[in-house]
This record gives structure tokens, sequence and C-alpha cells, in this order.
């Protein structure tokens, strides 16, 4: 394989700030619950990511209780928050993590014209003195503050200088210079990083960072180029997801300067071998999934169907693969389980995949294994992990399934008996017909719930291979202003179907405060 230079060649560190749990949950319908976050967070931990923005506390009551579980509960990272330049957001975010081990508050205002005159409707220079306040009240709370100037690569050089100068007096030890709407290119942003180090005063300083926006399908190199010109920090997320076009995708730029060494004599602190599975989980609970040609994550970035290619693999990997799989965990060990396989084995194989569960959740686990072993010969590490993202997703419903029946043929009119039990113990049970089982199960749910959801997309993938694969099926839902993606697992597709929309609903519902 290619080889790239060992660590100790390297000169410096690049931190690698991981956004997706903040701007990374702002991709549509890829609300996590609180134990999602937390499992996500967790990963990165073992990722080895050296920050983790866990997110933006003053925007609702749940925010601020699962960015205070993260700051308490995963240590490693530096735990960050982010906050408007207000003092009721930078009390928010102190409030949520306080008690981590490294905390760090994460200032932002915008500072392009466009976004100063239409957005913020004010003066320039008030907007100044606005940010160096905060940046000095964030400072009472916490010796580690980042202010970023939003939409940096179109703001006007002189003001930006000036800005910088004054929020590095006041205190800030990060300056993040964010790609807000992905408009930079790569020869311009690295540009302007090269001006702000040596045109403002105290750069020297503090960390450089940026903040990548793909718009234009440039967040990578654009944050490549940073690198370049004297960034250290890069701001960036699992798979590149993130709003609209989605950000700077983490293990691209990991594995980029890893590889090509030779062009970027900097290190990392990541565990490579946790990228593949880190992907996978994001994946799953965002319900956001990896195209087959994305970089280093896709399915089929080590595949090869042409001959020519072929040919050239078998004889040497080197001639078409520059990234080996082994290097992101992409080929992790295929133990079956069985029925016959005991508890050891089971936790064993949870451990390798990276969960960590108390013996409560171990046991609850264990039968749900039992269970899809007593439907399936065979239970890999895929449908191990399925299992369990399912039941992180069914954290406190308001419905459970309880019992399901479909009739369904070429002659007969499609409809489904729903028995849903309730919180408080109470069973409803509803019938109706539909274009199909899976919508006649969903018009019985919206019926027991008296609900008009709607299904905005619908989508099933086999976990593994055969014909008593294990379905995954996640769905879009929509209610009111607000859409959330639902996930479900079974062998029995009409049932998995059915646990993905009421994961969703039971989402939904908790957001909304439905009864």
């Amino acid at each position: 394989m290619t080889k790239s230079k060992k660590k100790t060649d390297r000169s410096e560190k690049i931190y690698l700030f991981d956004s997706t749990l903040r701007d990374g949950e702002q991709t549509p319908g890829a609300r996590l619950n609180y134990e999602e976050k937390l499992e996500v967070a967790r990963q990165l931990a073992r990722l080895g990511v050296d920050i983790i923005e866990a997110g933006f506390p003053i925007s609702s009551p749940g925010e601020l209780k699962a960015v205070r579980a993260i700051a308490d509960q995963v240590k490693g990272p530096t735990i960050c928050a982010l906050a408007r330049a207000v003092q009721g957001d930078i009390d928010a975010a102190w409030e949520a993590i306080k008690n981590a081990e490294r905390p760090r508050l994460h200032v932002f205002l915008g500072a392009s014209d466009i976004h100063m005159e239409h957005k913020l409707k004010k003066d320039p220079e008030v907007l100044l003195e606005q940010a160096v306040e905060a940046v000095k009240y964030a400072k009472h709370y916490c010796p580690d503050v980042e202010y970023s100037p939003e939409d940096a690569s179109r703001a006007r050089d002189a003001y930006l200088f000036r800005l910088l100068e004054a929020v590095i007096k006041a205190g800030a030890t990060v300056i993040n210079i964010p790609d807000t709407v992905g408009y930079a290119v790569p020869e311009e942003f690295g540009a302007q990083i090269k001006r702000i180090k040596d045109n403002v005063v105290g750069i020297d300083k503090v960390i450089i960072s940026v903040h990548c926006h793909n718009d234009l399908g440039l967040a990578v190199a654009n944050s490549l180029e940073a690198i370049k010109n004297g960034a250290r920090q890069i701001e960036c997320n699992i798979n590149g997801i993130g709003e609209r076009a989605g950000n700077a995708a983490l293990e691209e730029i990991a594995v980029a300067l890893r590889i090509r060494g030779n062009h970027f004599p900097y290190f990392t602190d990541i565990n490579y071998g946790e990228i593949y599975r880190t992907s996978r989980l994001v994946s799953k609970l965002t319900g956001i999934s990896v195209p087959v040609n994305k970089a280093v994550v896709g399915l089929n970035a080590f595949a090869h169907s042409s001959g020519i290619h072929q040919d050239g693999i078998l004889k040497n990997k080197e001639t078409y693969e520059i990234i080996d799989a082994e290097l992101i965990g992409g080929k992790a060990a295929q133990m079956c389980l069985t029925a016959r396989s005991g508890r050891h084995a089971v936790i064993d194989q949870l451990k390798k995949l990276g969960f960590s569960l108390n013996r409560s959740e171990l046991e609850g686990i264990y039968q749900l294994f039992l269970n899809l072993a007593d439907r399936k010969k065979e239970v890999y590490p895929e449908d191990l992990e399925a299992l369990i993202l399912d039941h992180l997703s069914y954290a406190e419903p308001r419905y459970k399934l309880d019992y399901l029946q479909t009739v369904s043929g070429s002659t007969s009119i499609p409809s489904a008996v729903i028995r849903l039990k309730k919180d408080d113990d109470s069973l409803i049970e509803e019938v109706a017909i539909g274009s199909g089982p899976i919508d006649a199960a969903y018009n019985a749910i919206n019926k027991i719930t008296g609900l008009s959801i709607g299904l905005e997309k619908y989508k099933i993938d086999a976990v593994t291979q055969g014909r008593d694969a294990l379905g995954e099926v996640q769905v879009e839902l929509a209610y009111q202003d607000r859409k959330i993606t639902g996930r479900g697992t079974s062998t029995d597709i009409i049932e998995a179907s059915v646990k993905a929309y009421l994961n969703g609903l039971n989402k939904l519902m908790r957001l909304n405060g439905c009864t």
C-alpha cells in the first residue's frame, strides 16, 4: 500500500473539531433523541476527535439536557457548546457544559456586509463591540473560548482583521473562519487564511480554525488548503452531513492527511480503525444514507468491476487502491452468532462493535438477539448492531407495537389490524385499509393516535445477505412544521415498516408535546 510518513515524522498536530451533533443534526430530518446523541458522542470519543460540538443549548430544553449529559458522561474530547453573541445564549451554553473535563464556549456573530445589513440590521461597529462583549462575558465562565465571524469568507478584510484583533484581545483562544455558504474556492480561501495570519495582531497566540460548507463541493479541498496556509483546527462532520449540501467530511480530511503525508506533514489523533463504524452509526441514527460512491466510507470505495482493475488488484492492491479498507475498520471480523451462542459470545461481539452497555441493557439486547436468532439462522455483527440501534431509537416511546396482522393479495383489499400499547399500559386497536399492507398499517396507526402524519420518504435495505436477512426500514415523517426520520428492523419487512413509523411518530410526539 502507499505509505505515509510516521506520526513521529510529522511536525504539527491538526485538531479535528466534530460538529456532527450540532451542524450535522441541522440536516432536515436528522433529529436525534437524547440517547442517540449520547451514543454518537461516545463513538466520537472512541474515534479520537479532539473537540465535540455537542449542540446549541439555547435552542430547546431538550437540547440543553442532551448537551449536559454529553458533558457529564463523555470523557476525553473537549466538549463545546454553541452560542450566539448574547448573554442568554452564553448562560445556557455554560450551564450545559460546565461539568465537562475540558469545556469550550463557541460564540458566533455575522461579519459579512450581507449578513450585517440584511440579517442583523446593525451598524458594523456596533456588532464589533457586541462580539467583544460576548467574548469577555464567555471568558468569565470558561478559559477556552472560540469565536466565529459568520460568513467570514465573504467579509471585507479590513473589517475582519479589526474584529479578529479585538476578540483576541478580549480573550478568544480559537479563531474560526467559516465559509458559511460554501462560497469559497481553495486558492482564494487559502489566501484569506494567509492574509489573516500575516495581518492580524495577536493571531500567533490563538489557534486558527476553519468551518467549510460544501455548496460547491469544495469543503474538503478548502479545509486542506487552509491547513497549508496556517489553519490548525478543522471543523467537520461524519459523512459530511450538515446544512444544505453538507459540511467538510471528517473521514475524508483525516484519511487525506494520513495517505498524503508527503504533502501534508501533520498528524491527527484519530483512531482510524473506528472511522467505518462511526460512519455507519451516524448514518443509521440520522437516517441519512451514505452514497455508494462516497469517498472513504461508501460501499463502492473499495469495489472494482472493471476487468482491468480486478486484474491489477489481484496482482497488487496498490495498482488501483491507495487506501486499505483495514485502515478504517471496513473489514471487521465476521463472527456468526446463532441461537446456541451464549451471553459471553454476544457480549464479546458487542464490545468489538464499540457498545458499552450495563447489565440491564445487555439482558434486554440478549433477549432481542434470541428472538432474532429464532427467526434467522445466523446473526452477523451488522444484525447485532442494527438491533442495538433499533433499541436505542425506542427510548421512552409513547406507543409500542403489541400486535400486527395484515391481509394483502392480487384480488383482495389490503387491510391491517394494529394494536398499540401506550406508555400508560393501555391497549388500543384499530383496523384500516390502504393501497397496500404497509399503507393500511400506517392508516390504522393514524386512527389510533388521531394525528394526520404524512409519509415523505420510505426506504428499505437488507442489513446482511440472504433470504432471511434483517430488513431495515427508514421513513421520513411530516407533521405540522416538523419532519423527522424513523427507523425499524425485522426479518418481516411489514413489521420493520411499522416499527420505523412508530419510531418516527414517538420522536414527533416528544418534540411536539403531543399526548
